[in-house]
C-alpha cells in the first residue's frame, strides 16, 4: 500500500505581490537533501498530467493541515530548475492567509513542503542517495520550519504510529542512529536481517538496539 509522505525544502519565492499572488519553486531538481533524497526531472509529470485532466490543482495548505487551505495554485509545471508554481493567497477572505502573506513578505516564513505518494525510486550507490523518479503530488504547504531537523528515529516512529510508511531514506538514517554502519544500513534496506552478520561487538549491539527500537513501536 502506498502512503502519503512529506518532503520539505527551503522556501524559494521569486515574487510576492501585495494582493497575495506569488511564484517560486516547490521543489528543485538534482539537490540532495538531508534525508539523502534527490528529485529528478520528470518526477512530477505524470501527477501534473493527472491533475490537468481533472481540471484542478494540488491543494495550497497551511502546515499540511487539510482543514486549513489558504489559497489556490493557478499554475504548476516542471521546468529545467524544478517544480515551478504560481499561487494566490486568499488574503481578503481568510485571516490565516493574510498572516501567511505577511510572513512571506517579511521573509520570516522559511519553508515549502510537498505532500505526496512515492510511486517509483532507485538507490544510487555513487551518489549515496535515493533517486525519486515518480511522485504523485497531493498538496504543497507553506510551513514555518522544514522538518529535516527532526530526530529521525522519532520521525520514523511517529509515521508508523500514524499508519504511514516512512520513506526508505528515513529508515536507513534511523538504522545509522541506532549503531549500524553505512554499509550495514544499506544491506539491511536491500535484503533485511539476513544481510546483517554481527561479526563484531558493534554490529551485535546495533542489532540489539534495532530490536529494542522495533519493540517500542
Amino acid at each position: 500500500m502506498l502512503t502519503k509522505q512529506r518532503l520539505d525544502m527551503p522556501l524559494t519565492i521569486k515574487s510576492v505581490s501585495d494582493t497575495g499572488e506569488f511564484e517560486g519553486y516547490g521543489s528543485v531538481f538534482g539537490v540532495k537533501d538531508s534525508y539523502s533524497d534527490i528529485i529528478v526531472p520528470g518526477a512530477f509529470q505524470k501527477s501534473l498530467a493527472g491533475w490537468k485532466e481533472k481540471g484542478r490543482m494540488p491543494a495550497l495548505l497551511w502546515q499540511h493541515n487539510m482543514s486549513e487551505p489558504i489559497g489556490i495554485y493557478t499554475e504548476m509545471r516542471e521546468d529545467e530548475t524544478g517544480l515551478y508554481l504560481k499561487g494566490r493567497l486568499l488574503i481578503d477572505d481568510d485571516p490565516l492567509a493574510k498572516r501567511a502573506h505577511a510572513h512571506m513578505k517579511a521573509g520570516s516564513l522559511s519553508g515549502l513542503s510537498i505532500g505526496y505518494v512515492l510511486n517509483d525510486y532507485d538507490y544510487d550507490n555513487q551518489k549515496d542517495a535515493f533517486i525519486l523518479k515518480d511522485i504523485d503530488l497531493w498538496e504543497v504547504s507553506l510551513v514555518t520550519f522544514p522538518a529535516n531537523d527532526e530526530a529521525r528515529i522519532s520521525n520514523v516512529k511517529s509515521l508508523l504510529e500514524r499508519g504511514e510508511t516512512p520513506p526508505p531514506s528515513k529508515v536507513e538514517k534511523a538504522l545509522r542512529e541506532v549503531g549500524f554502519s553505512g554499509s550495514q544500513a544499506k544491506a539491511f534496506m536491500a535484503k533485511g536481517y539476513s544481510a546483517i552478520t554481527p561479526r563484531e561487538a558493534a554490529a551485535d549491539e546495533a542489532l540489539e538496539s534495532l530490536k529494542t527500537l522495533i519493540s517500542r513501536i
